[in-house]
């Protein structure tokens, strides 16, 4: 079997299962926590079980890799919410001062209570 028929070798931050959306470290994330082929077929209709098999293969027989990868990928990952964090884009900027505005009002709403104490 031609494993690597399997995936869509974007750049070297990116391994698409083949005729997918889903990375690679997806799949590989999913089955180290646990879960079964037929679980993250279920999680993740898109996928056939023998995509996730040969995923699941390409990683055991390529762990090296595979690891060297899913850490860059974990890195550029970090990478981009923290800047997304300092520079966040106007739809979150918005959805914040919303948020906030609900909670002042909530905040106004809200009598103050004194604890009692019952003896």
């Amino acid at each position: 079997m031609e494993l690597k028929r399997y995936f869509e070798f974007i750049g070297e931050d990116a391994i698409r299962i083949a005729g997918t959306r889903v990375g690679i470290e997806t799949v590989v994330r999913d089955c180290r926590v646990g879960a079964g082929p037929e679980e993250i077929v279920l999680r993740y209709p898109t996928l056939s079980l023998e995509q996730v098999h040969a995923t699941i293969t390409y990683y055991l027989a390529n762990r090296e890799e595979v690891e060297d990868y899913l850490k860059r990928v974990r890195q550029r990952q970090e990478e981009a919410w923290q800047e997304q964090q300092r520079q966040p884009s106007g739809f979150v900027r918005t959805l914040r001062e919303r948020l906030e505005r609900e909670r002042r009002v909530l905040d106004e709403e809200r009598p103050l209570s004194v604890p009692t104490v019952s003896t």
